[in-house]
């Protein structure tokens, strides 16, 4: 007997969105609806494991409150729209700033989304609506490491591939918590220490990652630069450098020698307050063994001299030779899935896709001939600089894909302010975000599983993602919503370079646009390994090791870049004692996917702050006590988290949580000069006890 109306069950390959691994996954479709997803087993970077995100991060995908249709605010609350009324009310708005000026307009590309949409976005911002001002948060998260790592070694990206650390002798964990934020990076962690690798960690806190280390190494928040400094200064001193390799294929040596000849170990430990035997011993293991490789993320990125933090990381890489090798290099872990791919499709005020110069007259030359524009060399506003901006009235419009700033932006108060002073704020989403919440216009899009088009993972490894379900209701592919605006703006906006038919149509533009990307095709991509950039012919083997030979600069050297010690910007004192830092923990990522996703939400269900056990003591708080935490831009209720694990001076509070979001404490009136990184993971604050 033949069973009748049994459900369709399929299996659509994917790669996860949350963090920047590029785990493997696979859809599990019942009758055109994602219900699941089950690991891919054949995999290369997880294996068939997944983290708890990976596991259970769809649960947001079909969700009751996703938006389905165009929003319009009228007298403060929205009303549904048609998508000719949204879509026509927002292009006449970009013509008529546009007229006025088109540097008072700005955008912000999304980076989870996928390549091709962000190429998109940015190509709209020039193309149509002829700006540079278009940024993402690559800005407020890894904008260090495209300025830091490009100034040292010609590009800005993680030098080897993920596997490539477990045939490390000794690994280097600096402002990286793996195993939370990039779990099944963490898991290799593991495999690299059951192949015999020492692990090294310094860290504020005692994370689940220092747990696994062989040598944990407590110091103090922000004074990174002093401390690598001083372990280059023993390094010299005790002629532990690697000198043919210093002399062969590297410059300004003796540059770094004089900087550094000023950071004994006395000196450095008192201003990092790490103990000097435990850092000695930590730069002998480095500096000694044959390959060594440096791990690190936001915790040194995200500072006001986060690119110079990034330098020392490549300067001590230099110094020992660690780099064009396996096992060792220096090894960002980027935050979201496609950061990364945001930065490489030009999402950047400085860059064209493919980390082509606008500055440079015969690049630009070159796009304006290939789109049929005018575009200048003055590159445009960085993130940070639109919101300023926005705040002061010089910027008219903005347009947001996928970006949450009111809850990601340092001093959520200004964040607030600067878009309300806007004449129109644009929000392409996916739910109704504490950012779109404060919209003129909201755009609904297609999400994660409902698009195809490709991820690039921090190890550079671009990989195809696949349609599994239709969007809800009207939402649209984000490239078909530039499409539209497009050709409502008329000829003056090149309607005819938005259109096309699919997005492999999209990802070939960008092959033209890219040689790091010439020789990707689809069919070479849409396999379990993928291919790894740089990749400049279809017959490019495109490994994920990078300057086996010689670097990316113009000469091929790479160049030493030594910085003094700075320091936080925002010091404590007698009324702001505590220096605050922010994280982000296992089961949450930002708020507006995994906090709809029920199984995830159970496990941590708000925000905290942790404290060192004797800090709680002598303000008389207990452990989860609501406490008022304070700094000089806004205050919030919190729980307290007392524990050893965190340095004593030091706070940490999770960045997920919106009823007690940690950027209303942080401080956005001090960036990074060479980045315009605001200070995330440090500013002064307070903590009492509620009245």
């Amino acid at each position: 007997m033949v069973a009748k109306n049994v459900p369709k069950i399929e299996y659509v390959p994917t790669i996860c969105p949350y963090c920047g691994t590029g785990c493997g996954l696979n859809f599990v479709v019942k009758d055109g609806k994602i219900i699941g997803v089950e690991p891919w087993k054949r995999h290369p970077v997880n294996e068939g494991k997944v983290c708890p995100k990976g596991n259970f991060g769809y649960e947001f995908i079909n969700r009751e409150d996703r938006l389905t249709t165009p929003l319009i605010k009228e007298n403060g609350e929205f009303r549904e729209a048609s998508w000719d009324e949204a879509l026509n009310l927002v292009a006449n708005k970009l013509n008529e700033v546009k007229a006025e000026d088109p540097n008072k307009l700005g955008f912000y590309a999304c980076a989870r989304s996928p390549n091709e949409n962000i190429y998109v976005t940015q190509k709209f911002a020039r193309v149509a609506c002829g700006t540079h001002n278009v940024d993402h948060c690559a800005r407020i998260c890894h904008g260090p490491t495209v300025a830091g790592l490009a100034t040292c070694f010609g590009s800005g990206a993680m030098t080897n591939g993920f596997d490539s650390i477990m045939q490390a002798d000794v690994i280097f964990v600096i402002g990286a918590n793996s195993m939370e934020a990039h779990p099944l990076f963490g898991r290799k962690l593991i495999k690299a220490k059951q192949n015999g690798a020492k692990i090294i960690v310094a860290d504020p806190r005692y994370t689940p990652t220092a747990k696994i280390a062989d040598k944990y190494l407590e110091f103090k928040t922000g004074t990174d630069v002093a401390l690598m400094n001083g372990m280059m200064k023993y390094i010299i001193d005790n002629d532990l450098q690697n000198t043919e390799f210093i002399k062969d294929r590297t410059e300004n040596f003796e540059e770094l020698k004089e900087i550094v000849s000023k950071y004994d170990m006395d000196k450095v430990c008192e201003i990092t307050e790490a103990d000097k035997d435990s850092l000695i011993e930590i730069t002998e293991a480095y500096a000694k063994a044959d390959k060594a490789a440096i791990v690190y993320s936001l915790g040194i990125t995200e500072h006001s001299h986060g690119a110079d933090n990034v330098m020392c990381t490549a300067d001590l890489a230099m110094l020992t030779g660690n780099l064009g090798k396996e096992g060792a290099g220096v090894n960002p872990l980027r935050g979201q899935n496609n950061v990364q791919g945001a930065c490489d499709m030009g999402a950047l005020p400085t860059d064209y896709v493919g980390y082509r110069k606008v500055a440079d007259q015969e690049t630009t030359d070159w796009f304006n001939n290939y789109y049929g524009t005018n575009l200048s060399t003055k590159p445009g506003l960085t993130l940070v600089e639109m919101m300023n901006a926005a705040h002061s009235g010089d910027l008219k419009v903005l347009y947001i894909h996928g970006e949450d700033p009111v809850l990601s932006d340092a001093d959520i108060t200004h964040t607030k302010e600067a878009l309300a002073n806007l004449d129109m704020l644009v929000v392409q989403e996916l739910f109704m975000t504490d950012t779109a919440a404060e919209a003129d216009v909201v755009f609904p899009a297609a999400g994660w599983g409902e698009q195809e088009g490709t991820f690039t993972s921090g190890e550079r490894r671009v990989q195809c993602l696949h349609k599994a379900q239709d969007p809800p209701g009207d939402a649209m592919l984000d490239w078909k919503i530039m499409e539209q605006l497009a050709i409502r703006m008329g000829e003056d906006a090149h309607p005819e370079q938005f259109h096309y038919e699919t997005s492999e149509d999209i990802f070939n533009e960008i092959r033209e646009c890219a040689p790091i990307m010439a020789g990707m095709d689809r069919k070479r991509l849409d396999s379990p390994e993928a291919l790894h950039w740089p990749c400049l012919s279809e017959d490019d083997p495109c490994q994920p090791l990078m300057y086996t030979e010689k670097f990316s600069r113009p000469n091929g050297k790479a160049i030493f870049m030594p910085q003094e010690h700075r320091g936080p910007v925002e010091v404590t004192d007698n009324e702001y004692p505590l220096l605050l830092t922010t994280t982000r923990v296992l089961f949450h990522y930002h708020a507006a996917m995994t906090r709809r996703c029920k199984t995830l939400d159970n496990e941590v269900k708000t925000g905290y702050i942790e404290m060192n056990s004797e800090d709680a003591k002598e303000l008389g708080i207990l452990d989860k006590e609501i406490v008022k935490a304070s700094s000089r831009r806004g205050s919030i209720e919190i729980a307290a988290r007392v524990t050893d694990n965190i340095k004593r001076g030091i706070v940490n509070i999770p960045m997920h949580f919106t009823e007690c979001a940690a950027n209303m404490l942080t401080n956005s009136n001090s960036f990074d000069p060479k980045c315009k990184m605001v200070e995330l993971k440090a500013c002064a604050i307070k903590v009492e006890k509620m009245e």
